[in-house]
């Protein structure tokens, strides 16, 4: 079975640094069942092609158990298992690639989040529900899809199509986003996994999920297939996802995904009041300050657009993020095919990285950055208060953040773990205070604090928020 990524977009040689594979080599890692083999088979400036080939032990499966079902006695022996693409790709994929589907890049952080032109070719692919079905799986993500039937037997043509696909993908997309994608739909296109499904899979489907499943067309077959057709285990994966796409509660937040001490009609209402709490202490802010052009920037799926676009005093909200799963959500929610020319011209999304400059979101009297900087790594954060306070530099800038402190008051909290997986760091309040204390005096700011939540006396409020002022050039002259 082989797994081919190519990218097109100079330098296209940055595939292999956030693939974390030398071009000149061949590496393999293990597998249960086998090995996966990663090479190139071209590595220069206008293109780089990454193979991933997987040598499936057709003999270690019937030693190790392999995949059992009912449909007949001999199916450990006579099976497509070695040769068509699988649960076993998704796990080479997290294995060979695991790097790149964290969302990581040692040598060169900041193509983390930077869309590439990428195409996938998979060969092959079995697909229980036929091209309609995949179609139904990638087109919502924003895929382009080039599909080759197989003959069943070429030799005997009146015996029809057989479930296997040659599978072509096309987007604009991270390489994290596509590793998590195929991670998640390629098992669920085949409808079968070679390894027992546990309690631990949720939390594997949920976490490469995090971004964009609750909002798929499809996430009830999705999560079904993926799960097996354990009803417990999809009953609580699919609780999840609804809760967090639900349009009445809006519930968003993830910092409760452990729980509160309450039970689940207090805990929804808590993370309701936490998580408006924030979004309308940002916008008050902007209200206060008198501001009237606004950009959110890491927007998401437009929760706080939806609330500024409701306030007349704001003439133009403008939302930037680096998904554009995101931010089609976000046109969704706002219901931008409804808005009339002048309504139009109020609002606008576009798709951007916070760590690099983009006079897109230079000009403006506020910004928001609600629940942001925590999902950037730490070294990139300078690029990020560059992009803002340097270049960007608007007269207010909103910042919310979790409280770390607050942590010890989840019940299964554990020292060192963090709300949400892709959280690459907390910070204490004394933390904060002193990133943003240090970026307003680099950038001639005033800045101040408070907390957003129920405050608790000993750890503070579950969020933190610091409001940063541009200085006249009198209040600087002076200082």
């Amino acid at each position: 079975m082989l797994l081919t990524i190519t990218n097109r977009h100079k330098p296209a040689t940055d595939l292999s640094f956030l693939l974390h594979k030398h071009p000149a080599k061949i590496q393999s890692v293990e597998l249960s069942n086998g090995k996966a083999h990663v090479f190139y088979e071209r590595a220069d400036d206008e293109e780089c092609t990454a193979v991933l080939l997987l040598d499936i032990d057709p003999v270690g499966l019937v030693r190790n158990d392999g995949p059992k079902g009912n449909d007949f006695a001999l199916e450990q022996y006579v099976n497509d298992r070695p040769y068509v693409a699988s649960s076993f790709m998704s796990a080479a994929i997290a294995k060979a690639f695991s790097t790149a589907l964290n969302g990581r890049c040692k040598d060169k952080p900041e193509l983390v989040d930077r869309p590439f032109s990428l195409e996938v070719k998979l060969a092959v692919l079995p697909v229980k529900g036929g091209e309609d079905f995949l179609r139904k799986l990638f087109e919502p993500l924003g895929y382009t899809l080039n599909v080759t039937t197989h003959l069943l037997d070429p030799a005997f043509p009146d015996w029809g199509q057989s479930r296997y696909y040659t599978l072509i993908l096309k987007n604009e997309i991270t390489v994290q986003q596509l590793l998590s994608h195929l991670y998640v739909l390629i098992p669920v296109c085949d409808n079968d996994k070679h390894y027992w499904v546990t309690e631990h899979e949720v939390e594997k489907l949920l976490e490469k999920g995090k971004d964009w499943l609750d909002t798929h067309p499809e996430k009830k077959t999705i999560v079904r297939r993926y799960l097996k057709h354990q009803r417990s285990l999809a009953n609580k994966a699919l609780e999840v996802l609804v809760s967090k796409n639900e349009e009445d509660t809006e519930l968003l937040d993830a910092d409760f995904d452990a729980g509160l001490d309450a039970g689940p009609a207090d805990e929804a209402e808590k993370v309701i009041r936490i998580h408006d709490q924030r979004l309308i202490a940002a916008k008050d802010v902007l209200l206060h300050a008198g501001c009237k052009r606004v950009v959110d920037l890491g927007c998401g799926e437009g929760r706080l657009m939806k609330l500024l676009l409701a306030e007349r005093a704001f003439d133009y909200v403008l939302g930037m993020d680096i998904s554009y799963r995101s931010l089609e959500i976000a046109k969704e929610r706002l219901k931008l095919e409804r808005f009339s020319e002048k309504q139009l011209s109020r609002v606008r999304l576009i798709q951007g990285s916070l760590t690099y400059r983009d006079k897109r979101i230079e000009g403006f009297d506020g910004a928001t950055l609600v629940e942001v900087i925590e999902h950037l790594d730490q070294p990139r954060l300078t690029a990020l208060e560059r992009t803002v306070f340097e270049f960007a530099k608007p007269a207010t800038v909103v910042i919310t953040t979790p409280n770390a402190e607050y942590n010890i008051r989840f019940p299964d909290y554990k020292e060192g773990k963090m709300r949400h997986s892709d959280h690459r760091f907390e910070w204490t309040r004394k933390e904060f205070e002193s990133w943003a204390s240090a970026i307003a005096s680099k950038y001639s700011y005033d800045v101040s604090f408070s907390p957003v939540g129920e405050v608790d006396v000993e750890v503070g409020a579950l969020s933190q928020m610091a409001v940063f002022k541009l200085k006249t050039e009198k209040e600087e002259f002076l200082s």
